[in-house]
């Protein structure tokens, strides 16, 4: 047996032609067309450092980094095996980025509501 690298998005997505069924067991055989990474303190670097390369020679085509601590999307589209950043977002803005750019989203929504008196990061 080949040892593999094998990673696990937070989130993953496939555009229907490429997986129109989810498989039955929970091996997925087809590589992600979008994933996204939440950025936490124990595990930002790991994100950065070893998925996001990992997901490049693979072939992922969308990436998404979110942090909640600091409120905020970074959206990367894959060009040429290199990760291009296509938005950079905060807070309650208006996020229409790849793949998903046919759907506006407000960002404010994904977040909790602070603690009184709470001061921004």
């Amino acid at each position: 047996m080949r040892n593999a690298e094998i990673v696990v998005p937070d989130l993953a997505g496939w555009r229907r032609e490429r997986m129109p069924y989810v498989p039955e067991d929970q091996r997925f055989q087809v590589t992600p067309d979008w994933i996204c990474e939440i950025l936490f303190p124990s595990t930002a670097s790991k994100d950065r450092q070893i998925k996001l390369p990992l997901y490049a020679r693979y072939g992922v085509q969308y990436a998404w980094l979110i942090d909640p601590a600091r409120r905020t999307l970074e959206t990367y589209r894959l060009e040429a095996g290199v990760w291009i950043e296509t938005g950079r977002f905060a807070d309650a803005d208006q996020v229409a980025a790849p793949p998903f750019e046919a759907v506006s989203l407000e960002l404010g929504t994904f977040w909790p509501p602070r603690r009184p008196g709470l001061a921004k990061r």
